[in-house]
């Protein structure tokens, strides 16, 4: 059930077995958040958030905390009846490799998988993390037009290093073979956005 989404959840740290808490996010969470996005923002890996954007935004988010510390925290965000990304996916520096990060994507893939979502996508730098937790590496081409719209404020626009990755949660509804079936019908701005072409893998640095 929808409802189901709005409890706290307690689950123990893989590595650490620390006991966290996932739940999601409310508005008193926003100056963490922005923090936490902002830093990786500022080592060009993220975009950058402003405490307006994080204010419309938060209902899309989910946050791993550890007492009153922030560890984690990603974002659901719907694009298509059938089509979400998950995003703004940050894990602190000393949290890292404790299993933050997967307790994140899980916790995203499930609400997607309650709300009867098709698909997630991601971009990420970390193709193997995904891998690890059930997404593949697609073409850019069979993304929503309107995934690229916060992508236009990224200065890599014009040669993004980002690789798209895409987890499958009906397959009776989704084809990639087929995507015209659920991008949406393009609206006049969307038009006007041109796909950028992404760098060869041999050329995108390491992280």
């Amino acid at each position: 059930m929808i409802s189901g989404l709005f409890a706290d959840s307690f689950v123990e740290a893989p590595f650490t077995g620390q006991r966290l808490t996932v739940r999601k996010a409310v508005m008193r969470d926003i100056p963490l958040v922005l923090d936490l996005i902002n830093a990786y923002a500022a080592k060009g890996i993220m975009l950058p958030r402003t405490e307006f954007e994080m204010s419309e935004a938060i209902r899309d988010f989910v946050v791993v905390m550890h007492g009153p510390e922030l560890l984690g925290c990603g974002a659901l965000h719907f694009y298509s009846p059938g089509v979400g990304e998950i995003r703004s996916l940050a894990v602190h520096e000393h949290a890292k490799t404790k299993g933050v990060g997967r307790i994140l994507v899980e916790s995203l893939v499930r609400e997607a998988d309650l709300y009867e979502l098709d698909v997630v996508f991601a971009f990420t730098y970390v193709v193997e993390f995904f891998n690890r937790v059930g997404f593949h590496v697609v073409e850019r081409g069979v993304l929503p037009l309107k995934a690229w719209k916060d992508c236009l404020r990224c200065s890599k626009f014009s040669a993004c290093d980002e690789i798209a990755v895409l987890r499958v949660l009906r397959p009776d509804r989704w084809s990639e073979s087929q995507p015209q079936m659920w991008v949406h019908t393009a609206s006049a701005d969307d038009q006007f956005i041109q796909i950028p072409t992404p760098l060869p893998l041999t050329e995108i640095p390491s992280k």
